[in-house]
């Protein structure tokens, strides 16, 4: 994964997780929910990452 890659997913869950603080603080049920699905997107992302630095691996193929 690159470390472009892992900054943008890291940042992504980072800003879910303050949305959804935002919305528990304020009562704000869709904020909320739209944090945890920025969370969630960006942990997909990274596994996503995570799956084709595996295949690279199994085939040798440089990163």
């Amino acid at each position: 994964m690159g470390t472009e890659d892992k900054a943008k997913n890291a940042a992504e869950k980072a800003k879910g997780k303050v949305k959804e603080a935002a919305g528990r603080a304020t009562d704000d049920r869709s904020l909320e929910a739209e944090g945890k699905g920025d969370q969630a997107k960006g942990g997909l992302k990274q596994a996503g990452e995570h799956l084709k630095d595996a295949a690279k691996d199994a085939t040798g193929t440089k990163h």
